[in-house]
């Protein structure tokens, strides 16, 4: 493969994800993982200051032996990066956006919306927020967000954008134009907290088998999936596929108790440690949902932090079969310090361990740039794309054995009992660009939606497949956006635009749950779990 061409892969790769977790779903995005939180505000404001103060935490904190001295005269960021790839420096506004993302809630109205054609069109109505309970509706479009135009060709994307949250209490007036409207309507809304589940679907893929999948470790993830199980025990459930392909994280003590869910009393989860951190053991406390069935969890190579503390203890104890290809590979804990301007330090203080002791970090030596580039690494040397597994950092050090005698590894992840390679057939330089441009989405919302109802949809699910009337108005769509079709990389890549299309269709008029169950009607590590849970 061409040095080019795997760059674009990763792009598309990179694009996929984002349609996977929700395009439009800005408050979902996880920026980084794995920490608790310092509730002691730090009074340092200036450079100079938060510097010195920094330099204090890492003497006090840091997780291995380091002359911090030595970082005095650097930036905040080279001086962090010097640490490791997981300490980091957040302002003001991105400290805030991590904190609501984990918290399971944010302050606004609830709507979800996408910028198509310089319109704010409403893509999701949270249900039972302020937005939901005011009448706005998915296919609205708003033009103003009190007297400030939101909508409009001459307008840069930051003037539209953020303009909607605020303070809970606070009100907000959005010129709204509704679906078969001709004069825009008013709407004075009170924003409020906005709850949402870190449950991205959850549904019964058989008669006995629940699918359930969680975008990130939050405060209200172990609620969130209690309240999910104990529906779907009312629906037959006895099996689960769990999947936590691209979840990036969270809190370890959400992982912690998800883990408590599915293992019985006392059984050691995981356990923390460093330089000043005496070793922390969690252990489960028993009475959880689902102890007994049989489970296959899904990974990838974008599963971290806590989604790999969960699947280590699942592993290490023999609870399920772990499916996919080897996981981000980090191990390392923070904790965040807050600054009085808003600002937070996330330093990291331990490492942590699954039961059999195993050390999921993968090495940094090489330095910041070398471990941000560690996945692409995996593609270009064929551990994605393999047939079978191919993790040799992993395989040269000495296994672990678990209790019923199975050889498992450490330090670079956690390589899944059953491999299941990344299909890259059909993704090229002319798909990469489709995704790029959001094509698909544009076309989405502005023509193919016009043409299905939820109802059509939801009925046809295992069966339906975008017309080919659909896919000619796509191409021409994809020209008058300025696309240049290229036929040779068009045939590859045709299988893919259909299924794309009807993914997102899926999405728009059936949310998150609607895309999973389409996408896993051809999904190969779904279809693997499914396998091994009706042989096993």
């Amino acid at each position: 493969m061409k040095k080019n061409t795997r760059l674009n892969l990763l792009i598309a790769l990179a694009y996929c994800v984002t349609l996977i977790g929700g395009m439009y779903l800005g408050y979902r995005f996880l920026k980084d993982q794995g920490f608790n939180v310092q509730k002691d505000i730090r009074l340092a404001n200036t450079e100079e200051e938060k510097v010195e103060d920094i330099i204090h935490i890492i003497k006090k904190k840091y997780v291995d032996e380091v002359n911090a001295d030595s970082l005095k005269n650097l930036p905040i960021d080279s001086l962090l990066h010097q640490l490791d790839p997981h300490s980091a420096y957040l302002p003001p506004k991105e400290a805030f956006e991590l904190a609501e993302t984990l918290e399971g809630n944010f302050e606004g109205v609830g709507v979800e919306y996408y910028i198509l054609n310089d319109t704010l069109l409403v893509t999701h109505v949270v249900k039972d927020g302020p937005a939901f309970a005011s009448g706005i509706k998915q296919g609205d479009k708003i033009l103003k967000v009190d007297t400030t135009t939101v909508s409009g060709r001459s307008l840069p994307r930051s003037a539209m954008m953020g303009k909607i949250k605020g303070k809970k209490g606070t009100t907000v007036q959005l010129t709204v134009l509704q679906q078969g409207a001709t004069t825009p309507t008013l709407f004075n809304i009170k924003r409020g907290k906005v709850e949402v589940s870190s449950i991205d679907a959850a549904y019964m893929i058989n008669q006995e088998t629940a699918y359930i999948r969680i975008g990130k470790f939050g405060a209200t993830t172990d609620t969130d999936f209690a309240n999910t199980l104990k529906n779907l025990k009312t629906k037959g459930m006895k099996k689960m596929v769990l999947d936590l392909r691209d979840n990036g994280g969270g809190y370890l003590t959400a992982a912690t108790a998800l883990a408590n869910q599915f293992l019985p009393e006392n059984k050691l989860i995981v356990y923390t440690q460093g330089k000043h951190e005496p070793r922390t053991n969690y252990f489960t406390t028993g009475g959880g949902e689902f102890e007994q069935g049989k489970l296959a969890v899904l990974i990838n190579e974008n599963s971290a932090s806590a989604s790999e503390i969960f699947a280590g203890a699942i592993q290490d104890l023999n609870r399920g079969i772990i499916i996919g290809r080897r996981s981000f590979g980090k191990g390392l804990v923070q904790e965040q310090f807050a600054f009085e301007d808003g600002s937070a330090l996330n330093l990291t203080i331990a490492r942590y361990y699954t039961p059999l002791g195993r050390s999921i970090q993968k090495s940094y030596k090489r330095g910041y740039k070398a471990y941000q580039q560690e996945i692409k690494d995996r593609l270009d040397n064929g551990e994605l794309t393999a047939e079978s597994a191919k993790a040799d950092s992993l395989m040269n050090n000495m296994p672990y054995i678990t209790k019923d005698g199975k050889k498992i590894f450490a330090g670079g992840g956690i390589q899944p009992d059953i491999y299941v390679k990344l299909d890259t057939l059909g993704y090229n330089n002319f798909y990469a660009t489709l995704l790029q441009k959001k094509i698909f989405v544009d076309f989405v919302f502005e023509t193919l939606a016009d043409r299905y109802t939820s109802e059509y949809l939801n009925k046809a699910v295992s069966v339906f497949n975008i017309s080919d009337r659909d896919y000619v108005d796509f191409l021409k769509y994809a020209e008058s956006k300025k696309i240049t079709i290229d036929t040779k990389q068009l045939i590859p890549a045709k299988p893919l635009i259909y299924k794309n299309l009807k993914l997102m269709l899926y999405k728009y008029y059936l949310g998150d749950v609607g895309y999973y169950k389409a996408h896993n009607q051809s999904d190969a590590m779904v279809k693997q779990a499914l396998g091994y849970l009706a042989s096993n």
